[in-house]
């Protein structure tokens, strides 16, 4: 196994937690973080049970200065980290203008000034030892703006999206490699209420998502259909026609 020890935030619930239960059963160890201890640590014993080798730590990724510690102390635990899933987000948001600024703030502090804490954490362990996989949870909604609500969300997750290709050219042909996820809608608390036929179940969104990981493609849309075409057209077609599709 060559990614054997993997550290996961925002692993209490949601994606998170899904790839967490399948990577365990893959026989990985794992380092979970999020908020939320009290789920975490539900969520550690479950995995445990199975034979599953994970550790733990609260975290809040806006807290800037604790993530490489919590990362620290998550390799310490485990012995070494060699891959990273930045999952950590925040789906926050309101109208620009309308008065509720303060959630598109905490939304963007969250999905870019925190998920690059988490990049430079992970960057530094595995510069440091010349090999690594970094994983980053971005979103369909980075391929092209996204209006209302969700305008400072598909912002955030386009400045993420950004930040991992920039890493790929810096890394090309290195041992580093680094993978940029464009989730759909996959059935989470995030997408509560949203009325589409294209919501995927949690299990098999996890699955396109693990199975992605584990190629280490570059960049991958999913789950693959109806995502991956939906994210070409996203780019290309005008605006009048986008629109429909998101």
């Amino acid at each position: 196994m060559t990614r054997e020890n993997i550290v996961i935030t925002g692993a209490s619930s949601g994606l998170g937690a899904g790839m967490a239960r399948e990577f365990a059963a893959r026989g990985h160890g794992l380092g979970l973080a999020a908020r939320r201890l009290d789920r975490l640590e539900a969520l550690a014993t479950e995995l445990r049970a199975g034979a599953g080798r994970v550790a733990v730590a609260r975290l809040d990724v806006t807290d800037t200065d604790a993530v490489a510690k919590a990362f620290d102390g998550l390799g310490e635990e485990l012995g070494g980290i060699d891959r990273v899933i930045v999952n950590a987000g925040l789906g926050k948001g309101a109208p620009i203008g309308t008065g509720n600024a303060a959630a598109n703030i905490e939304t963007m502090q969250t999905n870019v000034v925190g998920a690059l804490a988490q990049i430079e954490a992970a960057m530094t362990i595995f510069r440091a030892q010349n090999s690594g996989h970094l994983v980053l949870v971005s979103s369909m909604s980075a391929v092209r703006g996204l209006p209302k609500a969700q305008a400072a969300y598909s912002a955030s997750k386009a400045a993420l999206a950004t930040l991992g290709q920039g890493l790929q050219a810096e890394l090309a042909g290195s041992p580093i490699k680094v993978t940029v996820l464009l989730p759909g809608y996959i059935e989470t608390d995030i997408n509560r209420g949203v009325k589409t036929s294209m919501m995927t179940d949690l299990d098999s969104g996890v699955a396109s998502m693990v199975k992605a990981i584990e190629s280490e493609a570059p960049r991958a849309a999913v789950p693959g259909w109806p995502w991956t075409p939906i994210s070409w057209a996203l780019r290309y077609l005008p605006d009048s026609l986008s629109a429909r599709l998101i």
